[in-house]
């Protein structure tokens, strides 16, 4: 049902995704001598004037985090058949490794293989690792339920 503790999972994840929108994957590198934050939609440097200019547009990884985000909003509408969304939920955990690896390669092109210090990673890098956690826990619990449902099958 909605109400249930994966939906929660569930919803977190696809608002942890989405948070990528607002938060930088790396801030205060260095692109072309100035002071750079890169985000999923791409690079903004400090102009002169020092307001944040949108300089290079990252218009495949926009478009693939907006789809990402919906699939855990989609999985909890489909409560009626919970093998379904258990598969469906480590589907996209696959899919979410996949994304990450494609994010961390894009920020390590457009800074030019340089390594990232603690200092200069953004929130945006963590906010995957957790949306990946939260459909664990949601897919835990989907099972949880499954098991429930059986055994009170077996009693009836």
């Amino acid at each position: 049902m909605i109400q249930r503790i994966q939906s929660i999972y569930l919803f977190i994840a696809g608002l942890l995704i989405f948070a990528l929108y607002l938060f930088p994957l790396a801030h205060n590198v260095f692109i072309n001598g100035s002071p750079s934050t890169i985000k999923v939609t791409g690079i903004y440097q400090m102009a002169s004037n020092g307001q944040e200019v949108h300089t290079e547009v990252f218009v495949a990884l926009t478009a693939v985090t907006a789809l990402i985000g919906l699939i855990p909003l989609v999985i909890i509408f489909l409560y009626k058949n919970r093998k379904q969304q258990i598969t469906l939920c480590y589907s996209a955990i696959l899919v979410l490794i996949g994304y990450s690896f494609w994010m961390a390669q894009t920020v390590k092109s457009v800074t030019g293989g340089v390594v990232l210090g603690t200092n200069n990673m953004g929130i945006g890098i963590f906010l995957t690792c957790i949306s990946i956690f939260m459909l664990i826990l949601a897919a835990k619990s989907i099972q949880k339920d499954e098991k429930l449902v059986r055994s009170a099958d077996r009693l009836r």
